[in-house]
């Protein structure tokens, strides 16, 4: 490889955690070490670029984390780094620092504070995706996805058994608040009767059909997955007038909440935080700015930050079609 464009970066994780956070870190850290590029750790995100919050770290810095879910940086959503006195000062401490570039690994948010701060003060950036949503474009998959993903079903397999036990109805939230691809294939991996998201427009009468469809089957229990961003009604909404369309029925809601995004990271999300964090890391050797490292097609990818964060991965619409006939 060509002498590298940088000799010094910082990273930082910032919005959400998600499970594979720390592989990421770690990979960031040991390819910066492997090709003498001094590496810093930020704490708290954003906030710690403000208050100077720097860790110089090398290969042992992290060692013992790929397996930890979380991030041992810790992470933060700051009100100051929007600001652009909260950012002067960002800036005046990467100077201080003599830091040339960042790795900023998060999600949206996370990317458009590093676009406007390269925009403004001139610092390379460059975004590795994590967020458990898999809403960023420009990458199959985000970090933390696939552990969310498999921790929602091994819950609602659990919830299933006593639904079925009891002939009862089940509304499962999982997280999701603009995007269903945890709800979606969640459900299509645990039989729910219905999947409700906010990419498609659902209705009551279509979800009291199934119900009857259900009946006529001889279906005695069910399970509807509801991403809690679902434009319809919120999960006690629905509960209470399925309630009341079906009186008969022992209907529970159990919302799974923030055990999505804890956790020890699944084999796929340590292999692909592995290989952004690997990714980030060149693409800043080659002189590359204000760019997210992605995966697609199993080949490591580069997508415009802007691009990222404007443009959504779209559900898969067989996937529904799928779920619907598969729920029968």
């Amino acid at each position: 490889m060509k002498e590298s464009a940088v000799k010094k970066i910082a990273v930082l994780t910032s919005g959400g955690d998600s499970p594979g956070m720390n592989a990421a870190l770690r990979a960031v850290v040991r390819t910066a070490n492997y090709y003498n590029i001094e590496c810093y750790g930020v704490r708290e995100g954003y906030n710690g670029l403000i208050q100077g919050d720097f860790l110089k770290m090398g290969a042992r810095s992290v060692k013992n984390i790929i397996n930890q879910g979380g991030t041992i940086l810790k992470s933060a959503r700051s009100k100051e780094f929007r600001t652009f006195k909260g950012r002067q000062e960002a800036y005046e401490n990467c100077v201080k620092h003599g830091i040339e570039a960042l790795v900023c690994i998060g999600g949206d948010g996370t990317f458009t504070g590093a676009k406007i701060f390269n925009e403004e003060f001139g610092i390379k950036v460059i975004g590795i995706p994590g967020t458990i949503d898999n809403d960023i474009f420009g990458t199959d998959n985000t970090i933390g996805y696939d552990t969310a993903l498999n921790t929602a079903m091994d819950a609602i397999d659990k919830i299933r058994d006593t639904a079925t036990s009891h002939n009862r109805v089940f509304f499962v939230e999982v997280m999701g608040r603009d995007a269903g691809f945890i709800a979606l294939n969640s459900g299509l991996a645990t039989g729910a009767l219905d999947i409700l998201i906010p990419e498609k427009r659902d209705s009551l009468d279509e979800l009291f059909a199934n119900f009857r469809n259900a009946e006529k089957t001889g279906k005695a229990s069910s399970i509807v997955v509801v991403a809690e961003g679902e434009k319809l009604a919120n999960i006690y909404e629905l509960a209470e007038k399925t309630q009341k369309e079906f009186p008969d029925y022992d209907i529970r809601v159990a919302i799974l909440g923030h055990i999505q995004r804890g956790g020890s990271p699944s084999c796929a999300d340590r292999v692909l935080a592995s290989r952004l964090g690997y990714g980030a890391v060149v693409g800043l050797m080659e002189g590359r700015t204000n760019v997210m490292a992605g995966m697609r097609s199993n080949d490591i990818v580069y997508t415009e930050i802007e691009e990222a964060i404007k443009k959504h991965n779209e559900i898969n619409k067989d996937l529904l079609l799928i779920s619907e006939i598969l729920a029968i």
